[in-house]
């Protein structure tokens, strides 16, 4: 980058989060994390609380965002994040709260994460539970990328509700299938790639703020799948605090209905016509995917 300025201004333009999106129930995030290699990267952001302060709120003002994405947030302290959403007057943040799940002897993901999505909830108490500060919802990322190998039952908790973040505070989960950490060019927790839609029909049609990564809508050829489950989503007006109602959760089938209006499938299983009520007719559907929108 050419110099120190217009790295922080890059930064910041894509930590940024327009109105729209936020309002629309639906993100994007697309970059590529180099920063770290030039100067320190965004470990200088943290020097100065008064100079940040007053940086966002001019980007707020002058060129549009009002929201932030915290990234590396357990790094350092809610109370240091809470400070730069209640001063720059943010209406969203969410924050990157990258830990590791709790695994078996057999390498794979306990059922129970309850630990895991507490953390979660815990760093959206301490900067407002009332205010804009979300989380991505990394517990709900782990559980999918297993499940879809098979393990479908994983996406019903022991209490019969979605075991992420999404099963007990949805309105401050945001949904993801992958992100420039974990897929792209780093590579480090990639989703399954023969069975990404897989992934995008649950978090399209789930609670929750459903994320779409950049690589995955503009390089892998799946826009139009995306696009699709995307204007199901918008027509049948399904929220962050929508009602989601598991109808079965078995090795090879998923079956949700989400607000009575909306139900999806995920899985090889083909045989579910007796479980789908009557007055639902199929309106998208892909690879082990499909999902029915109320007549």
């Amino acid at each position: 980058m050419a110099s120190k300025h217009s790295s922080l201004s890059l930064f910041l333009v894509l930590l940024g989060l327009s109105a729209s999106l936020a309002s629309g129930q639906v993100l994007f995030q697309g970059f590529n994390w180099e920063s770290w290699k030039h100067n320190g990267g965004w470990y200088n952001f943290l020097m100065g609380k008064k100079e940040l302060v007053e940086w966002l709120n001019w980007l707020r003002t002058n060129v549009g965002f009002d929201g932030w994405r915290f990234d590396f947030a357990k790094g350092y302290s809610a109370d240091v994040a809470k400070i730069y959403i209640d001063r720059s007057g943010a209406s969203f943040a969410v924050a990157e709260i990258w830990t590791s799940l709790a695994y078996g002897g057999d390498g794979k993901p306990n059922l129970n994460q309850d630990p895991h999505r507490q953390e979660l909830v815990n760093w959206v108490n301490k900067v407002g539970g009332s205010g804009p500060g979300t989380t991505f919802d990394f517990t709900t990322k782990g559980i999918l990328n297993v499940a879809v190998e098979g393990e479908l039952w994983r996406l019903r908790g022991t209490d019969g509700k979605a075991p992420g973040m999404i099963g007990w505070w949805p309105a401050k989960a945001v949904t993801f299938v992958d992100n420039h950490d974990t897929g792209s060019t780093q590579h480090m927790w990639p989703f399954p790639s023969d069975r990404v839609m897989q992934g995008y029909a649950y978090i399209l049609t789930h609670p929750g703020t459903p994320c779409i990564f950049y690589d995955h809508f503009f390089d892998w050829g799946l826009k139009e799948e995306i696009d699709r489950l995307v204007s199901i989503r918008t027509r049948q007006g399904i929220h962050s605090e929508s009602k989601l109602q598991i109808i079965e959760a078995d090795a090879d089938l998923y079956l949700a209905e989400i607000d009575g209006k909306v139900i999806v499938k995920l899985g090889p299983r083909y045989d579910v016509g007796h479980l789908i009520p009557q007055g639902f007719k199929v309106v998208a559907h892909g690879n082990d995917y499909a999902v029915w929108e109320k007549i």
